[in-house]
């Protein structure tokens, strides 16, 4: 099982702590491999200690020291962590990177101690009280311990429909967290405390040599494709952007002509690029797999992914990229390079740009604003006039509330979409607050600076690789992120914001970097990815709407949603803005069949 989990109970608690339940519970059918009289754990890569202490890890640790990356090559990654741990205690996590969770239980003491890598890649659930604590590396083994009420989050459901998905540190169950990216955790007693072991420090010089930066950029990005791809039988996402084009292309140079690499098409204007993965292709001269998503694809996944997923998850690029991978596994690939993460650490999301726009209003002095706003103002909301309003009302919006000027939950009124006593129990306020303690973490950090760090907590951690997790696993095939790689968001830190979005040019050092690497056609494309048209194929497909309306007619029984709002979604939706209000439609339906697929009530 790659998984991680495990339990830790005061003494006179562990009766109530120990798995003893029915048959169809995880914890029974699946018993921990070591267990002791107040403790149990299972990990791939689990070691106990001379002292007591047990060290679990998932996922691989790049330890920054060479005695101790020497020890893990001889040892494994566990015991070198137990051993380490019994001297150093937490400042071993000076000397880890990569992507992990890790968790060390020390039995006397009723301690666990627990922490995952820089940005989350591998999440790390638990639950605690007064008695005892319990972790898994998914929300489901958690939930399922004899010791854990099962509840739902009503919290959860709203940061859902917020977000797309449940963020960090929350969970859809009531009582179960998980850690966000760069945390620790450690119990002790019943007592627990959270913290951060690392921030990034991003450094703004005026002196950057773009082409020297850039070559070391593009041997970074060697290295690591070389390191994830060693001793197995890889490929490659290409969707034809820049990311996928970089990794599949340097994927190709250690293997010329063998590169495996794949891709998802759509026969639906405006959402087909599967054009430039063809150019990369042919430029890196790889081996290149296609596939064209069908709305019959669509209705047969859909079930598959919402099942899959440990928490509601809305991300509709979770089929395509399901698809992809399941193309992959067909070959015998073992693993599939993804590109993710290139767009928060060199700036190539659209919003930053848009948002640098507004942050120009916000330095304008306040006796011209002032001045400026009451006249503006006075004039007619119309054509030209009308435009110049609403930017400025979106620039007097600090950041990084601006980001969700367009969300659903700001342009609809929460009282029109949720029950009465669904609203009476959750914080509105939460998702805002959640982002603004986020945006506000880093010391010394510019706007843009700010809105990266922000994606990689929430946009990386919570939502993309969750996706890419999600499809791979459903596929049979594991996942690396060579873009992610700890020296390159290093490196990514010491580029000036003014290198990295100039004016409005998204990627701009990223871009100059790659020229001479990636064709011309790729560095100049605007960014798309592997974006699904679900609002688009519901018009016309049966069994898709089918599947989607009945699915929000289900939903009505739960008396989450009032039954006028999923009734008016479902109009608008037939009437106009297709794509628009399928998002909508989408949330929902994944929100149902989640429930369903896990048996969960209110």
């Amino acid at each position: 099982m790659n998984a991680l989990r495990g339990w830790m109970a005061v003494p006179e608690c562990t009766e109530q702590y120990s798995a003893t339940t029915n048959s169809q519970n995880e914890w029974k059918t699946h018993p921990c491999e070591l267990q002791g009289q107040n403790w149990a754990a299972t990990a791939p890569n689990i070691a106990k200690g001379p002292c007591g202490l047990v060290a679990m890890v998932l996922g691989k640790i790049r330890w920054s020291r060479d005695d101790l990356a020497e020890q893990a090559r001889r040892d494994g990654d566990a015991a070198t962590l137990v051993e380490f741990f019994e001297s150093h205690d937490r400042q071993v996590l000076k000397y880890v990177g990569g992507s992990f969770s890790c968790v060390v239980l020390d039995p006397t003491a009723v301690r666990v101690f627990a922490a995952v890598d820089r940005i989350g890649q591998v999440p790390l659930y638990y639950a605690t009280s007064a008695s005892g604590l319990v972790f898994g590396s998914d929300a489901g083994s958690v939930a399922e311990h004899p010791a854990i009420d099962r509840k739902l989050s009503l919290q959860a459901i709203y940061n859902y429909m917020y977000f797309h998905m449940v963020p960090s540190p929350g969970s859809i169950y009531e009582g179960i967290a998980k850690l966000a990216g760069a945390n620790w955790l450690d119990f002790r007693n019943g007592h627990i405390e959270i913290g951060t072991y690392w921030m990034p420090k991003f450094i703004e010089t005026k002196s950057a040599n773009l082409r020297e930066l850039g070559a070391r950029m593009l041997e970074i990005i060697e290295q690591s494709v070389d390191e994830a791809a060693r001793n197995r039988k890889v490929g490659a996402f290409l969707s034809g952007g820049l990311d996928s084009s970089t990794v599949s292309g340097m994927l190709a140079k250690q293997s010329i002509g063998s590169a495996d690499t794949y891709s998802i098409g759509f026969a639906v204007e405006g959402y087909d690029e599967i054009a430039y993965a063809r150019i990369a292709a042919s430029h890196f001269r790889t081996r290149q797999h296609e596939y064209y998503v069908t709305p019959d694809d669509v209705v047969e996944v859909i079930p598959r992914i919402a099942a899959a997923c440990d928490e509601p998850f809305g991300n509709s690029s979770a089929i395509p990229a399901y698809c992809c991978a399941r193309l992959a596994a067909a070959d015998g690939i073992g693993c599939l390079l993804a590109g993710d993460g290139g767009d928060e650490l060199f700036a190539g999301n659209a919003r930053y740009a848009k948002q640098k726009l507004f942050e120009l209003y916000s330095q304008t002095p306040n006796p011209i604003r002032s001045t400026f706003e009451p006249m503006l103002f006075r004039f007619p909301s119309i054509g030209p006039i009308a435009k110049i309003q609403s930017y400025v009302r979106q620039a007097k919006i600090a950041l990084p509330d601006r980001l969700e000027t367009y969300n659903f939950l700001h342009r609809l009124e929460p009282i029109e979409m949720f029950e009465d006593d669904v609203l009476s129990v959750i914080d509105r306020n939460e998702p805002l607050r959640l982002q603004r303690d986020r945006y506000a973490a880093p010391d010394n950090a510019s706007a843009l600076n700010r809105m990266m760090y922000l994606d990689w907590q929430q946009t990386l951690a919570d939502n993309d690789l969750r996706k890419v997790g999600i499809a791979c696993r459903l596929a049979g095939v594991q996942v690396a992120y060579p873009l992610l790689d700890d020296t390159l968001i290093d490196f990514s830190c010491s580029i000036p914001s003014a290198l990295k979005l100039p004016r409005q040019r998204l990627r701009h050092f990223y871009k100059e970097a790659m020229l001479g690497f990636l064709p011309n056609a790729i560095i100049e494309k605007s960014k798309h990815g592997f974006g699904l048209p679900f609002g688009i194929w519901m018009h016309t497909h049966k069994p898709l709407q089918s599947l989607a309306y009945d699915s929000l007619e289900m939903l009505k029984s739960r008396h989450l949603f009032r039954n006028a709002f999923i009734d008016q979604t479902i109009a608008l939706h037939r009437s106009e803005h297709a794509s628009y209000y399928g998002e909508l439609i989408w949330l929902l339906m994944m929100l149902e069949l989640w429930l369903m697929s896990h048996n969960l009530h209110r």
